[in-house]
């Protein structure tokens, strides 16, 4: 309002209003807040939250009726309250028809609504929601830099329950996985062979039989084997404890129970991975150490990607820095050039 006034008044457009209509315009828009302030505790409303500012105006109005109102809130808490109480956000009192009112649809419902004070802050304490169960949890701490920590912990933790929640399996962690999916792949790569026919002149007569080699896939499968141990190596490494000894002792019991038939109580070791309190291996399913299924099969795939995303460069085209960005047009019009005229004497481009 007063930055409109301005502008009208450096426009030469400005009328100043009597002092009596002044008070009339003032006392008119006080009355129409208060009979909103009555239309929402009309309809049962007894603790009101907003995110702006009320005035004493208002806050007379609601200490009169014995109401709470709660002022600068965070939007972001009002969605958590009325999520869990069952009420709804309400940014305007209008509805289709023009016509502001407030119905009691729009109210959640709490057993208790106090105000506490915990360490050095004044807390708004929501208790006994009925639509949700929601919990706070107050951390405390020596210092800020600790609460940090904490809070960024506990976000990890509740991130982990969330997406097992959302994956519904889980499998064994300490790098079972990785271990068990290495010794598979390993012994899947044996099993790629190319076939050949090789021709012999044997006493006069020529004979014709297949040859088996290794093909190129045996390479890359056995690489990506090798890759997947970086993961109990490292959480060994990161423990202190000697990861040579360790993964030996898992790549073994893992092996032994792949190639354990159905029913061998060997068949148990699948669930074994690393206990890096003790520099041993044991069952983590009993000991409840257990990862997100769906989190193994993302970090997989981002794997394979990164892996093929990499086999497919040919090549690179390295910038030293420091050189002008003429000389760099000049090499990259040569290497056009060379590559122009080796297509023309192949013939076919290659």
């Amino acid at each position: 309002m007063i930055q409109n006034s301005l502008k009208r008044f450096a426009s030469g457009s400005y009328k100043l209003l009597p002092r009596m209509n002044r008070i009339n315009y003032f006392t008119r828009e006080s009355e129409i807040t208060l009979e909103r302030i009555r239309k929402i505790l009309g309809a049962g409303a007894n603790v009101v939250l907003t995110t702006k500012g009320i005035d004493d105006l208002a806050l007379k109005e609601f200490v009169e009726a014995g109401a709470m109102a709660v002022r600068r809130c965070r939007k972001e808490d009002l969605r958590r309250i009325a999520k869990a109480t069952g009420g709804q956000l309400v940014s305007s009192l209008a509805n289709l028809e023009g016509e502001e009112t407030f119905e009691a649809s729009y109210l959640g419902t709490a057993e208790e609504v106090v105000q506490e004070r915990i360490s050095d802050d004044e807390l708004i304490l929501v208790k006994g929601t009925k639509v949700v169960n929601s919990a706070s949890i107050i951390l405390r701490g020596a210092n800020d830099y600790m609460l940090d920590e904490m809070e960024r912990g506990l976000h990890d933790t509740l991130s982990v329950i969330k997406r097992t929640l959302e994956s519904g399996s889980v499998v064994p962690g300490g790098g079972a996985v990785e271990s068990a999916l290495s010794i598979y792949l390993e012994n899947f790569a044996t099993t790629l062979v190319s076939s050949f026919r090789r021709r012999l002149i044997c006493d006069g007569d020529d004979v014709t039989f297949p040859y088996l080699q290794g093909s190129r896939e045996q390479l890359a499968i056995a690489e990506f084997a090798s890759a997947l141990l970086v993961i109990p190596k490292t959480l060994a490494v990161n423990a202190a404890k000697d990861a040579t000894d360790l993964v030996a002792k898992l790549r073994s019991y893992h092996n032994a129970a792949q190639n354990a038939p159905a029913g061998d109580p060997k068949k148990v070791l699948l669930r074994y991975g690393l206990d890096l309190l003790k520099g041993d291996v044991r069952d983590n399913v009993t000991a409840g150490v257990l990862e997100p299924t769906v989190s193994k099969v993302r970090s997989l795939k981002s794997a394979f990607e990164a892996a093929v995303s990499l086999l497919r460069i040919d090549d690179a085209i390295q910038v030293t820095p420091g050189r002008s960005s003429l000389k760099i047009l000049q090499y990259w019009v040569l290497i056009n050039v060379l590559i122009e005229q080796k297509s023309e004497r192949d013939g076919h481009g290659h």
